[in-house]
């Protein structure tokens, strides 16, 4: 029987061999004979010779059929609706799919931190490498860096700062973290053309990951990165900017306690470079005293996404292309 649900047209034209069809629905010559013989999805014409031959309609049809059984649907239910009622249920499919997958990404992320933490309280390095790898396999390095690494490491500082982790296991799973971050930046592919970002920490200021991210994100998004670690005073932060010739600064506050010393800190670095060179601070402790660096001329960053955001604008603004 014929699956078509309006009159004859061009689309209707048998002129496709079983070939064309398999190469343009992705289904393997048997799948698609055995679909034909035993649930009738299609009825193909015949040459004089006997050999089938297709419609476009009915490769369309193909496809719809492989869209439905790839997303869980039994080919004997759905082989038995017309063309519109299976492309209705494929979206319908494709929505709900939608909604769940960012539901199961989330779950997956869960399961990873939870591992991660368990491998810290072991003090466990190897395996907390291998979970950590295993997560950026599944969902890459962007989402690594955005949804795996930042929960996990305010776990495991709330675990310290609770008594329930020592500073020996947040230098462990810090080592460990770090050595991901640095490895993954030697291998993202990096453009001569590219724009040049300064990273680092201010004087005062030794937590590293979050420099290392913001690091990362960049060089992900195309941008060449100076990196220049933490505690680094900022007559030195200022002269290296100017050396590499870099068209953003960034640095990172995590520590929320004494941030005077930080704060003129910045407020140095922001007096000292050029008035085109941003100054962007993300961090708990930048956060924190968020007014007085944006009054000093500082772009305060809640987070890696509104980070990239600046990263972006402020490329765009001089002119120069990220990947």
């Amino acid at each position: 029987m014929k699956h078509t649900d309006s009159g004859p047209t061009s689309a209707d034209v048998a002129r496709h061999p079983i070939a064309v069809v398999a190469e343009r629905s992705g289904l393997s010559p048997d799948v698609l004979r055995v679909w034909e013989r035993r649930y009738a999805a299609v009825d193909p014409a015949r040459t004089p010779g006997g050999q089938r031959l297709y419609s476009d309609r009915d490769i369309d049809r193909f496809r719809l059929l492989a869209a439905a059984t790839r997303r869980g649907r039994n080919i004997s239910l759905v082989a038995k609706l017309s063309s519109e009622e299976l492309a209705r249920l494929v979206a319908e499919d494709d929505v709900a799919r939608k909604v769940d997958e960012p539901r199961a990404v989330a779950d997956t992320h869960a399961r990873s931190i939870e591992s991660a933490m368990a491998h810290t309280h072991e003090l466990d390095g190897s395996n907390l490498e291998r979970v950590l790898r295993l997560a950026i396999a599944r969902h890459g390095l962007s989402d690594f860096v955005d949804h795996v690494v930042p929960p996990l490491m305010r776990r495991i500082g709330n675990e310290w700062r609770e008594g329930r982790l020592s500073v020996a296991h947040e230098h462990l799973a810090t080592a460990v973290v770090l050595a991901i971050i640095f490895e993954s930046m030697r291998v993202v592919p990096e453009q001569a053309t590219a724009p040049r970002m300064l990273v680092a920490t201010p004087s005062g200021e030794r937590h590293a990951i979050g420099a290392a991210l913001a690091a990362l994100s960049a060089s992900l998004d195309g941008w060449k990165v100076i990196y220049l670690g933490v505690d680094v005073p900022a007559r030195d932060i200022v002269t290296a900017a100017v050396s590499s010739g870099a068209q953003v600064v960034a640095l990172s506050v995590v520590q929320s306690e004494n941030l005077g010393p930080v704060f003129a800190e910045l407020r140095a670095i922001r007096d000292s470079l050029a008035a085109n060179i941003p100054l962007v601070v993300g961090g708990a402790g930048a956060i924190a005293i968020s007014a007085e660096l944006k009054a000093a001329g500082l772009v305060v960053c809640e987070s890696l996404a509104e980070m990239r955001a600046v990263f972006a604008r402020d490329a765009s603004v001089t002119g120069i292309s990220t990947l």
